[in-house]
């Protein structure tokens, strides 16, 4: 048999219970030390944040199908750094992803950042801006370009024309001081 007394407390904490619950001006104060952000921010920043995580989430998904990169070299390639992509993927920031982080990461995936703004409901505030021309074409390249699409280019030679020109885009780039002294000596 339940005292007198603990019944008591038990429909007193019930009724207080049930009184914050229907009181919304008044803040249900957290249980423990740990509570997590969401319930304090507002639906819309909180579709927002789910929004991007979702944005960043695919954006990584795509870089390793088709480029094979792990989370460091995306980190590594973007200039942003993985905890804070980490972060972008759980929806777990407090204040709005800088802008030149944004930009970073998208540039480095080759991505429209104006994308990523509106998925950060940015696109209102900024004003669109024309896309800048890409610069001109070194006539080598466009010479291998053109064979790459060439029917009549063997599927071998576009095989060794790819993995050779993926092998000089990524390589470790000199430092100038090194590339003088070797022009020096040779």
């Amino acid at each position: 048999m339940i005292p007198l007394a603990t019944s008591n407390n038990v429909a007193s904490r019930k009724h207080e219970a049930l009184s914050r619950t229907q009181d919304k001006s008044t803040p249900v104060p957290p249980k423990s030390d740990v509570w997590s952000y969401r319930h304090r921010v507002p639906d819309r920043a909180h579709g927002r944040k789910i929004a991007f995580a979702a944005f960043v989430r695919k954006a990584l998904d795509d870089a390793r199908a088709t480029r094979a990169w792990t989370g460091t070299e995306v980190s590594r390639r973007t200039g942003v750094s993985r905890q804070t992509i980490n972060r972008w993927v759980r929806g777990e920031w407090a204040s709005d992803p800088e802008a030149e982080r944004v930009v970073a990461f998208c540039e480095g995936l080759d991505l429209d950042p104006t994308v990523a703004f509106g998925v950060l409901g940015w696109d209102r505030a900024t004003p669109s801006r024309p896309a800048p021309s890409a610069p001109p074409m070194d006539p080598d390249v466009e010479a291998l370009l053109r064979r790459l699409v060439n029917p009549n280019v063997s599927d071998a030679e576009k095989f060794h024309i790819r993995e050779t020109i993926r092998y000089l885009a990524y390589r470790p780039v000199l430092p100038l001081e090194v590339r003088k002294g070797r022009k020096q000596v040779g």
